[in-house]
């Protein structure tokens, strides 16, 4: 199923996408695509999609999910991404927060901080949980997934590498989390350890990767994460980038205003995001 959050009038709603790729409402059956849908899709089972109201006006699309506590994600767990920035790959996985208040629509604008001078970008696969996970194995890890969406783990490389503490502050600042459209259940994606990915910027691709060539696969990452804390419904893994951001360019290329960022990962859909300074 790919399931979608749309909103009509700033009212966010839940909805699924039929056989012909039409966008049908689903709140008269369930609230959300929330914590209680993950943890018990079979809610969804029996229901005739093909009598489902079809979504006609213009709508947004919101974040794929909702009631998301962590955003975690993974850093440099692509070697050719690792190459890029001078670093060596982590002996285990490099764990950073990303603020659930940075999350926003697929196609929403993302907001260039004040000062920035080095916002980047990075497409990246989405690991959404669907029930708690605490100290799982990696061969029962895929069975507390959900599914699968896209991520542009919008960077500030400044805020995030030259001044003081780590990561957090260049990764968390509001709309630097763009999810869905989609969120895709895992039953669509045979192998998520194999699906091709690209972003490009005002029609140039600069990123052009499979998820083939991560350090860690997804089933290790949720099982490895759960040893250190429970993983909740919603809560979305971001599981690294491939190489081709902006600051490995030579020289290093970064977003300006009015840029368009268009990012898509095979199988789970695109984004396009036009990037705004914030005044």
């Amino acid at each position: 199923m790919k399931l979608v959050r749309y909103a009509l009038n700033g009212v966010e709603k839940p909805a699924i996408v039929d056989a012909d790729g039409k966008i049908r409402d689903l709140s008269s059956h369930i609230a959300d695509i929330d914590g209680k849908l993950l943890s018990d899709l079979t809610v969804l089972d029996g229901i005739d999609i093909q009598k489902l109201p079809i979504i006609s006006d213009k709508f947004r699309f919101a974040p794929c999910v909702s009631g998301t506590g962590k955003f975690i994600c993974i850093g440099l767990n692509y070697s050719d991404h690792a190459a890029e920035t001078g670093k060596e790959l982590p002996t285990e996985p490099l764990i950073f927060m990303k603020a659930s208040s940075a999350i926003c629509g697929a196609y929403d604008n993302v907001l260039i901080p004040r000062d920035s001078v080095k916002t980047d970008w990075e497409v990246e696969l989405g690991v959404v949980i669907s029930k708690p996970a605490k100290y799982v194995s990696e061969q029962e890890a895929l069975d507390y997934v959900a599914g699968y969406c896209v991520v542009n783990d919008v960077s500030e490389r400044e805020f995030q590498a030259e001044r003081a503490g780590q990561w957090t502050k260049g990764k968390s600042c509001d709309t630097f989390g763009p999810i869905g459209p989609y969120l895709v259940t895992k039953d669509e994606i045979a192998d998520p350890q194999n699906l091709k990915m690209w972003l490009e910027v005002n029609g140039k691709k600069y990123q052009d990767g499979s998820t083939a060539t991560m350090v860690y696969g997804v089933a290790f990452l949720v099982s490895y994460l759960s040893q250190f804390m429970t993983l909740h419904p919603c809560d979305i893994i971001s599981t690294g980038t491939p190489s081709g951001v902006g600051m490995g360019m030579n020289p290093p290329k970064f977003l300006k205003d009015g840029d368009i960022v268009r990012l898509g990962i095979e199988g789970l859909g695109e984004q396009q995001q036009t990037f705004i300074a914030t005044p």
